[in-house]
């Protein structure tokens, strides 16, 4: 084994480094700031279908804070789509919806599953001020055209 070499810096290396390091805490303060934002009022998706339930949060611009499926919590097969998961999603996102300071919500449902009415009223149950309800199923207004008649 060799000696070890030591480099020594003179004093304008050491405070450009000093500058660097100040620079970049400073940068991971402002970064945890705007993660730890406050949102007062935003809205939750509800996409309840035959199969699975799905839960999305997003503020206003629509950016989404949390999102959630029954699938997530260990609900598979049928069993995601009953309003016991959906309540159990409501649960869980309501947590971290609080955790950002979430309480006026607006509440727009898509689906006709068993989750739906479940998860309205689990959103109630958990103190959020429910602005409103919106409904955007889609309808088919003619559908598919029948099959042409058999000739024979």
């Amino acid at each position: 084994m060799g000696q070890k070499k030591v480099i020594e810096k003179t004093e304008k290396e050491l405070l450009e480094e000093k500058d660097k390091l100040e620079s970049a805490v400073a940068k991971k303060a402002t970064a945890s700031e705007k993660a730890g934002k406050k949102i007062d009022s935003g809205r939750v998706y509800i996409n309840a279908t035959y199969n699975n339930t799905i839960l999305t949060a997003t503020d206003k611009s629509g950016n989404v804070i949390a999102w959630i499926s029954a699938g997530s919590l260990g609900f598979s097969g049928p069993k995601k789509a009953t309003p016991f998961a959906a309540s159990k999603m409501v649960a869980a996102v309501s947590e971290k919806l609080r955790k950002i300071g979430l309480t006026n919500i607006d509440v727009v449902v898509k689906g006709v599953g068993n989750g739906r009415d479940s998860s309205i009223k689990s959103l109630a149950g958990a103190g959020f001020n429910i602005l409103s309800i919106k409904d955007v199923t889609p309808i088919p207004h003619n559908g598919p055209q029948p099959p042409k008649a058999r000739r024979i």
